[in-house]
Protein backbone atom coordinates (compact mmCIF):
# COMPACT_ATOMS: atom_id res chain seq x y z
CA UNK A 1 0.00 0.00 0.00
CA UNK A 2 1.31 3.46 -0.91
CA UNK A 3 0.63 6.38 1.43
CA UNK A 4 -0.84 9.02 -0.88
CA UNK A 5 -3.39 8.83 -3.67
CA UNK A 6 -4.40 11.52 -6.14
CA UNK A 7 -8.01 10.75 -6.94
CA UNK A 8 -10.74 12.23 -9.13
CA UNK A 9 -14.48 11.72 -9.20
CA UNK A 10 -16.23 12.34 -12.50
CA UNK A 11 -19.70 13.89 -12.22
CA UNK A 12 -21.77 13.32 -15.35
CA UNK A 13 -25.17 13.98 -16.86
CA UNK A 14 -25.09 10.83 -18.91
CA UNK A 15 -27.04 10.83 -22.20
CA UNK A 16 -29.52 8.17 -23.32
CA UNK A 17 -27.28 6.22 -25.73
CA UNK A 18 -23.88 4.56 -25.23
CA UNK A 19 -22.35 6.45 -28.15
CA UNK A 20 -23.28 9.81 -26.65
CA UNK A 21 -22.37 8.63 -23.16
CA UNK A 22 -18.81 7.78 -24.20
CA UNK A 23 -18.40 11.14 -25.92
CA UNK A 24 -19.67 12.82 -22.74
CA UNK A 25 -17.46 11.06 -20.18
CA UNK A 26 -14.19 10.58 -22.09
CA UNK A 27 -13.10 14.27 -22.09
CA UNK A 28 -13.77 14.49 -18.35
CA UNK A 29 -11.58 11.45 -17.67
CA UNK A 30 -8.83 12.85 -19.87
CA UNK A 31 -9.03 16.13 -17.96
CA UNK A 32 -8.79 14.33 -14.62
CA UNK A 33 -5.72 12.37 -15.73
CA UNK A 34 -4.04 15.48 -17.17
CA UNK A 35 -4.55 17.18 -13.81
CA UNK A 36 -2.73 14.37 -11.99
CA UNK A 37 -5.35 11.84 -10.90
CA UNK A 38 -4.09 8.25 -10.72
CA UNK A 39 -7.44 6.71 -9.76
CA UNK A 40 -10.56 8.03 -11.50
CA UNK A 41 -14.14 7.04 -10.72
CA UNK A 42 -17.30 7.57 -12.78
CA UNK A 43 -20.93 7.41 -11.54
CA UNK A 44 -23.60 4.75 -11.67
CA UNK A 45 -25.05 4.09 -15.16
CA UNK A 46 -22.06 5.59 -16.97
CA UNK A 47 -22.96 3.85 -20.24
CA UNK A 48 -26.48 5.30 -20.66
CA UNK A 49 -29.40 6.77 -18.68
CA UNK A 50 -32.67 5.64 -20.19
CA UNK A 51 -35.76 4.52 -18.26
CA UNK A 52 -37.99 3.89 -21.29
CA UNK A 53 -37.84 0.08 -21.58
CA UNK A 54 -38.05 -0.18 -25.36
CA UNK A 55 -35.13 2.19 -25.87
CA UNK A 56 -33.21 0.78 -22.89
CA UNK A 57 -33.28 -2.69 -24.41
CA UNK A 58 -31.67 -1.42 -27.61
CA UNK A 59 -28.65 -0.17 -25.64
CA UNK A 60 -28.15 -3.18 -23.37
CA UNK A 61 -25.54 -5.67 -24.52
CA UNK A 62 -22.94 -8.04 -23.06
CA UNK A 63 -20.17 -6.49 -21.00
CA UNK A 64 -17.52 -7.49 -23.54
CA UNK A 65 -19.48 -5.78 -26.34
CA UNK A 66 -20.56 -2.58 -24.60
CA UNK A 67 -18.90 0.35 -26.36
CA UNK A 68 -18.56 2.42 -23.18
CA UNK A 69 -16.95 -0.41 -21.21
CA UNK A 70 -14.60 -1.21 -24.08
CA UNK A 71 -13.83 2.46 -24.71
CA UNK A 72 -13.04 3.18 -21.07
CA UNK A 73 -10.88 0.08 -20.73
CA UNK A 74 -8.82 1.32 -23.68
CA UNK A 75 -8.71 4.81 -22.20
CA UNK A 76 -7.40 3.55 -18.84
CA UNK A 77 -4.59 1.74 -20.63
CA UNK A 78 -3.79 4.75 -22.82
CA UNK A 79 -3.66 7.14 -19.84
CA UNK A 80 -1.99 4.67 -17.47
CA UNK A 81 -4.61 5.22 -14.73
CA UNK A 82 -6.84 3.06 -12.58
CA UNK A 83 -10.48 3.59 -13.45
CA UNK A 84 -13.72 2.59 -11.78
CA UNK A 85 -16.60 2.42 -14.21
CA UNK A 86 -19.14 3.27 -11.50
CA UNK A 87 -21.61 1.02 -13.22
CA UNK A 88 -22.73 -0.05 -16.64
CA UNK A 89 -26.08 -1.57 -17.54
CA UNK A 90 -25.15 -4.85 -19.25
CA UNK A 91 -26.71 -8.26 -19.83
CA UNK A 92 -26.53 -10.28 -16.62
CA UNK A 93 -25.64 -13.57 -18.29
CA UNK A 94 -28.18 -15.51 -16.22
CA UNK A 95 -30.21 -17.96 -18.26
CA UNK A 96 -33.95 -17.53 -17.97
CA UNK A 97 -33.71 -13.98 -16.61
CA UNK A 98 -33.78 -11.23 -19.22
CA UNK A 99 -33.11 -8.47 -16.71
CA UNK A 100 -29.77 -6.64 -16.94
CA UNK A 101 -27.04 -6.28 -14.34
CA UNK A 102 -26.10 -2.90 -12.86
CA UNK A 103 -22.38 -3.72 -12.83
CA UNK A 104 -19.45 -1.81 -11.36
CA UNK A 105 -16.07 -2.53 -12.97
CA UNK A 106 -12.58 -1.79 -11.64
CA UNK A 107 -10.02 -1.34 -14.42
CA UNK A 108 -6.23 -1.37 -13.95
CA UNK A 109 -3.56 0.54 -15.89
CA UNK A 110 -3.39 -2.19 -18.51
CA UNK A 111 -7.10 -1.95 -19.23
CA UNK A 112 -7.89 -5.23 -17.50
CA UNK A 113 -10.96 -5.83 -15.35
CA UNK A 114 -9.71 -6.63 -11.83
CA UNK A 115 -12.98 -6.25 -9.93
CA UNK A 116 -16.65 -6.79 -10.76
CA UNK A 117 -19.68 -6.10 -8.61
CA UNK A 118 -23.37 -6.37 -9.48
CA UNK A 119 -25.53 -4.02 -7.40
CA UNK A 120 -27.07 -6.00 -4.56
CA UNK A 121 -29.98 -3.76 -3.56
CA UNK A 122 -32.47 -2.50 -6.16
CA UNK A 123 -34.59 0.61 -5.71
CA UNK A 124 -38.39 0.25 -5.93
CA UNK A 125 -40.40 3.22 -4.67
CA UNK A 126 -43.35 5.54 -5.28
CA UNK A 127 -42.33 9.06 -4.31
CA UNK A 128 -44.64 11.77 -2.99
CA UNK A 129 -43.76 13.99 -5.95
CA UNK A 130 -45.26 11.43 -8.35
CA UNK A 131 -42.01 9.82 -9.48
CA UNK A 132 -42.01 6.01 -9.55
CA UNK A 133 -38.97 3.75 -9.72
CA UNK A 134 -39.05 -0.02 -10.30
CA UNK A 135 -35.42 -0.97 -10.67
CA UNK A 136 -36.26 -4.62 -9.97
CA UNK A 137 -38.28 -4.75 -13.20
CA UNK A 138 -35.17 -4.33 -15.33
CA UNK A 139 -32.20 -5.05 -13.02
CA UNK A 140 -31.26 -8.46 -11.62
CA UNK A 141 -29.71 -7.98 -8.15
CA UNK A 142 -26.22 -9.34 -7.57
CA UNK A 143 -25.45 -12.29 -5.33
CA UNK A 144 -22.28 -11.25 -3.48
CA UNK A 145 -20.01 -8.49 -2.25
CA UNK A 146 -16.66 -7.55 -3.81
CA UNK A 147 -13.37 -6.25 -2.44
CA UNK A 148 -10.51 -5.74 -4.93
CA UNK A 149 -6.82 -4.91 -4.55
CA UNK A 150 -5.32 -1.62 -5.77
CA UNK A 151 -1.81 -0.19 -5.31
CA UNK A 152 -3.19 2.08 -2.55
CA UNK A 153 -5.17 -0.48 -0.55
CA UNK A 154 -8.24 -2.64 -0.93
CA UNK A 155 -11.39 -1.21 -2.54
CA UNK A 156 -14.87 -2.28 -1.48
CA UNK A 157 -17.46 -1.87 -4.21
CA UNK A 158 -21.04 -0.67 -3.75
CA UNK A 159 -23.59 1.15 -5.93
CA UNK A 160 -26.09 3.90 -5.03
CA UNK A 161 -29.00 2.39 -3.03
CA UNK A 162 -26.51 0.07 -1.30
CA UNK A 163 -25.55 3.09 0.85
CA UNK A 164 -28.68 2.47 2.95
CA UNK A 165 -27.52 -1.01 4.03
CA UNK A 166 -24.75 -0.53 6.62
CA UNK A 167 -24.16 -4.26 7.14
CA UNK A 168 -22.78 -4.46 3.58
CA UNK A 169 -20.29 -1.69 4.29
CA UNK A 170 -19.24 -3.29 7.56
CA UNK A 171 -18.48 -6.56 5.77
CA UNK A 172 -16.45 -4.72 3.13
CA UNK A 173 -14.42 -2.99 5.85
CA UNK A 174 -13.88 -6.22 7.75
CA UNK A 175 -12.60 -7.76 4.51
CA UNK A 176 -9.89 -5.10 4.45
CA UNK A 177 -11.40 -2.30 2.36
CA UNK A 178 -9.64 1.00 3.03
CA UNK A 179 -11.78 2.71 0.37
CA UNK A 180 -15.39 2.03 -0.58
CA UNK A 181 -16.83 3.29 -3.85
CA UNK A 182 -20.47 4.39 -4.00
CA UNK A 183 -21.17 5.54 -7.58
CA UNK A 184 -24.72 6.86 -7.68
CA UNK A 185 -27.66 8.33 -9.55
CA UNK A 186 -29.59 9.58 -6.50
CA UNK A 187 -33.02 11.12 -6.90
CA UNK A 188 -33.28 14.82 -6.05
CA UNK A 189 -35.62 14.48 -3.02
CA UNK A 190 -33.60 11.69 -1.38
CA UNK A 191 -30.31 13.27 -2.38
CA UNK A 192 -31.18 16.58 -0.80
CA UNK A 193 -32.40 14.90 2.39
CA UNK A 194 -29.99 12.00 2.89
CA UNK A 195 -26.99 11.88 0.51
CA UNK A 196 -24.30 13.56 2.61
CA UNK A 197 -25.56 12.13 5.91
CA UNK A 198 -25.50 8.56 4.63
CA UNK A 199 -22.04 8.94 3.11
CA UNK A 200 -20.60 10.36 6.31
CA UNK A 201 -22.28 7.69 8.43
CA UNK A 202 -20.83 4.85 6.35
CA UNK A 203 -17.36 6.43 6.55
CA UNK A 204 -17.55 6.78 10.34
CA UNK A 205 -18.85 3.23 10.80
CA UNK A 206 -16.17 1.65 8.62
CA UNK A 207 -13.18 3.94 9.15
CA UNK A 208 -12.78 3.95 5.37
CA UNK A 209 -12.67 6.56 2.63
CA UNK A 210 -16.06 6.80 0.89
CA UNK A 211 -15.78 7.73 -2.79
CA UNK A 212 -19.11 8.78 -4.29
CA UNK A 213 -19.17 10.01 -7.92
CA UNK A 214 -22.69 10.98 -8.96
CA UNK A 215 -24.99 11.69 -11.85
CA UNK A 216 -26.46 15.19 -11.77
CA UNK A 217 -29.17 17.20 -13.50
CA UNK A 218 -32.10 16.51 -15.82
CA UNK A 219 -31.47 13.64 -18.25
CA UNK A 220 -32.90 13.08 -21.72
CA UNK A 221 -35.55 10.67 -20.42
CA UNK A 222 -36.74 13.23 -17.86
CA UNK A 223 -35.00 11.66 -14.89
CA UNK A 224 -33.53 14.16 -12.40
CA UNK A 225 -30.45 13.29 -10.33
CA UNK A 226 -28.88 15.07 -7.38
CA UNK A 227 -25.17 15.38 -8.23
CA UNK A 228 -22.98 16.67 -5.35
CA UNK A 229 -20.25 14.05 -5.85
CA UNK A 230 -18.46 13.63 -2.52
CA UNK A 231 -15.28 12.24 -0.97
CA UNK A 232 -15.46 11.50 2.76
CA UNK A 233 -12.50 10.69 5.00
CA UNK A 234 -12.42 7.78 7.47
CA UNK A 235 -13.15 10.11 10.40
CA UNK A 236 -16.34 11.25 8.67
CA UNK A 237 -14.97 14.55 7.40
CA UNK A 238 -15.87 15.92 3.95
CA UNK A 239 -12.63 16.07 1.97
CA UNK A 240 -14.15 17.34 -1.28
CA UNK A 241 -17.67 17.91 -2.58
CA UNK A 242 -19.19 19.22 -5.80
CA UNK A 243 -21.36 22.28 -5.16
CA UNK A 244 -24.07 21.44 -7.69
CA UNK A 245 -25.27 18.92 -10.27
CA UNK A 246 -23.17 20.10 -13.24
CA UNK A 247 -20.80 17.70 -15.04
CA UNK A 248 -17.20 18.12 -13.94
CA UNK A 249 -14.15 16.73 -12.15
CA UNK A 250 -13.64 16.63 -8.38
CA UNK A 251 -10.05 16.16 -7.18
CA UNK A 252 -8.58 15.19 -3.81
CA UNK A 253 -5.43 13.69 -2.35
CA UNK A 254 -6.03 10.87 0.11
CA UNK A 255 -3.69 10.11 3.00
CA UNK A 256 -4.15 6.36 3.27
CA UNK A 257 -2.59 6.34 6.75
CA UNK A 258 -5.78 8.03 7.99
CA UNK A 259 -7.60 4.68 7.75
CA UNK A 260 -5.40 2.97 10.33
CA UNK A 261 -5.52 6.06 12.53
CA UNK A 262 -9.34 6.19 12.50
CA UNK A 263 -9.74 2.48 13.13
CA UNK A 264 -7.19 2.62 15.93
CA UNK A 265 -9.06 5.45 17.62
CA UNK A 266 -12.47 3.73 17.35
CA UNK A 267 -11.82 -0.03 16.90
CA UNK A 268 -15.50 -0.90 16.50
CA UNK A 269 -14.80 -3.32 13.63
CA UNK A 270 -13.19 -5.63 16.21
CA UNK A 271 -15.99 -5.46 18.75
CA UNK A 272 -18.88 -7.34 17.14
CA UNK A 273 -20.77 -9.68 19.46
CA UNK A 274 -23.33 -12.33 18.73
CA UNK A 275 -26.73 -11.60 20.23
CA UNK A 276 -30.25 -12.93 20.24
CA UNK A 277 -32.55 -11.27 17.73
CA UNK A 278 -35.54 -9.36 19.15
CA UNK A 279 -38.87 -11.13 19.13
Amino acid sequence: MTAGLDIALIQTRTPATPEAALSHVEPLIRKAAAEGARFILTPEVTNFVEQRRDRRGLSTTDEDQDIVVLGLRRLAAELGVWLLIGSAIVKSGHAGDDRAANRSLLIDTGGGVVGRYDKLHVFDVDLANGETYRESATIRPGDGATVADTPWGRLGMAVCYDIRFPHLFRQLAKAGAAMISVPAAFTVPTGEAHWETLLRARAIETGAFILAPAQGGTHEDGRKTWGRSTIVGPWGEIIAKADDDAPGVLHARLDMAAVEKARGSVPALKHDRDFAAPL
